[in-house]
């Protein structure tokens, strides 16, 4: 496998790393959401600091809240799925060619 092919596969599976936390991350903020944790908890504000701006963009461009219940987070973590399942491997594919994907 040459070095192009090694940085890109290498590459790739640390951002497919990056978005599986990430959606753990979301998974953890929606939860959240139910028990009301203490706000002013450094965790807290972390886990809504990275969160949030993604919800609030999902809410203002799709109309995803029905009947009082935010469906951002769903929809968040389906796009996560989509990257990690179509995206990056149809990348790789393009970039180092068949016979390493």
């Amino acid at each position: 496998m040459g070095a192009w092919a090694v940085f890109v596969v290498q590459t790739l599976g640390f951002i497919s790393g990056l978005l599986q936390l990430y959606m753990y991350i979301v998974i953890i903020a929606a939860v959240m959401t139910w028990i009301e944790p203490n706000p002013y908890n450094p965790i807290v504000r972390f886990i809504y600091g990275i969160t949030e701006p993604v919800f609030e963009w999902m809410r203002e461009h799709l109309p995803i809240v029905f009947g009082g219940i935010d469906l951002s987070p769903i929809v968040v973590i389906f796009a996560i799925q989509i990257i990690q399942q179509v995206l990056l491997p149809t990348l790789r594919q393009a970039l180092v060619g068949p016979a390493f994907a």
